[in-house]
């Protein structure tokens, strides 16, 4: 679901502004402040401080507080070694380089002179403050959908964090997507024209799901296939993505795929610390859980379970059988570089190192998530409850494309798993886009 919002949506080009409002002097009095000014400007500290309950619109900054959590911000809007919200992170798609803008209230690399009313227009019409469009990649067609009162509290909050005078690089897109024109098209063609619509069909709780999952969490940013403009793919909304080198997983009642076999419980523990008896956050999902569904409460995590698991199962897909001999260099690939941690059967050590078998992630039709995960290694997301930084090593150093693409293979038909092989030339591919080390070489009698 997440963030990976970030590169959320990839469609054009650049993710530029689109969020906020102005403060002039006037109005930043009335801002409520921390109540401890000497926090240090960490992303927990940030979406964890208290507020001053003598300021006359406390109560709204620190709703605006927690919906910025819910909606993501932080991990777009952070780059390695920069500041929180601050922006500058690069975002890989199709169309080139998109960075993420400043969205701190420093008025002039950032959101300053924004006033509430262009905040409004930028999250519902993707406008930016002169009226220029800004490019889908910012989840515009999901932030739409959130209301105008959770609005204004995302923009006094906003407006309360340290001003960063820091201006990010420009896009790197391809002619003729670096120029704007080419979105009011786009938004004619896709852009959803309604707000949110409560089903009176449904609960309270359910209602509340779809508008944190369709809305402000825009999980379908990266959990939704897109077409070749960057677009939704119709009728196969959450049924999992690709974006930036990784697989967002099918979300939908898929058993295979998918959250089938997951309980609402279940969820609602892997929302809340990352990890739970199926799977473990890693890849842009990891910056979900530490930025994001760590920080919200349990109704609503539980609402977005039950929204959820409410989806109907995605259509299964028949895959191709591995080859024997694949599997049987896989099996001794496995045993010595994995079986470690994930134990020889494949099971697990429980909210440590997830099992493997009967593995949604590792199903995927598109088997890059797991490529990228051998290859490159990820960690595993934080939280309160969950706050040792576990991750899994990178491999690109000791294993071949061959071994990766080996043991991908007979991981994914192990223990109940059922997937298409996967081929040594999709793996080489992807460690060049990732830049990793050369593959170990061999000698001249191709021994390990």
């Amino acid at each position: 679901m997440r963030r990976l919002s970030t590169l959320r949506t990839v469609l054009v080009a650049g993710f530029t502004l689109a969020i906020l409002s102005l403060a002039g002097f006037a109005v930043s009095q009335m801002l409520a402040l921390p109540a401890h000014p000497s926090t240090a400007i960490t992303p927990q500290g940030l979406l964890s401080r208290r507020f001053d309950d003598s300021a006359p619109n406390a109560a709204q900054v620190r709703r605006g507080q927690y919906l910025v959590a819910a909606g993501d911000c932080i991990s777009c809007h952070l780059r390695a070694g920069g500041e929180p919200f601050a922006g500058g992170l690069g975002l890989n798609t199709p169309f080139g380089v998109i960075y993420t803008s400043n969205i701190t209230p420093d008025p002039g690399s950032g959101i300053g002179a924004w006033s509430s009313d262009q905040f409004y227009r930028a999250m519902h019409d993707g406008k930016d403050a002169q009226g220029k469009d800004l490019y889908p990649a910012f989840p515009y067609p999901w932030f739409r959908r959130v209301s105008r009162e959770d609005d204004d509290a995302i923009f006094a909050y906003l407006m309360t964090l340290p001003a960063i005078n820091y201006t990010p690089p420009k896009n790197e897109l391809s002619f003729p997507l670096n120029f704007r024109s080419f979105v009011g098209a786009w938004n004619m063609l896709f852009l959803d024209s309604h707000n949110f619509q409560s089903d009176p069909g449904q609960s309270a709780e359910w209602n509340r799901g779809a508008y944190l999952v369709n809305g402000l969490g825009h999980c379908g940013g990266c959990h939704t296939p897109k077409n070749s403009f960057g677009a939704d793919k119709s009728k196969q909304e959450l049924q999992g993505g690709k974006l930036d080198n990784w697989v967002a997983p099918d979300l939908t009642g898929n058993t295979r795929i998918g959250l089938g076999d997951w309980s609402v419980d279940d969820i609602a523990e892997f929302l809340a610390s990352g990890r739970n008896a199926h799977a473990a956050a890693g890849g842009a999902m990891a910056d979900v859980i530490s930025y994001s569904t760590s920080f919200m409460n349990d109704a609503d995590r539980r609402a977005i379970a039950v929204y959820l698991k409410s989806q109907p199962a995605s259509p299964s897909l028949a895959s191709a059988a591995p080859d024997a001999g694949a599997m049987r260099r896989g099996a001794q690939i496995y045993s010595d570089a994995c079986a470690s941690c994930h134990l020889d059967n494949g099971i697990g050590q429980s909210r440590l190192f997830p099992p493997l078998g009967k593995d949604a992630m590792l199903q995927q039709p598109d088997a890059t998530g797991l490529e990228h995960l051998i290859l490159g290694g990820t960690r595993v997301g934080v939280s309160a409850s969950r706050p040792s930084p576990l991750g899994m090593p990178s491999f690109a150093w000791k294993l071949t494309d061959q071994e990766i693409a080996d043991v991908s293979t007979f991981i994914r038909n192990s223990w109940g798993n059922q997937a298409a092989p996967v081929a040594s030339a999709d793996v080489s591919e992807l460690r060049k886009k990732l830049n990793l080390q050369t593959e170990r070489l061999t000698d001249n009698s191709g021994d390990r």
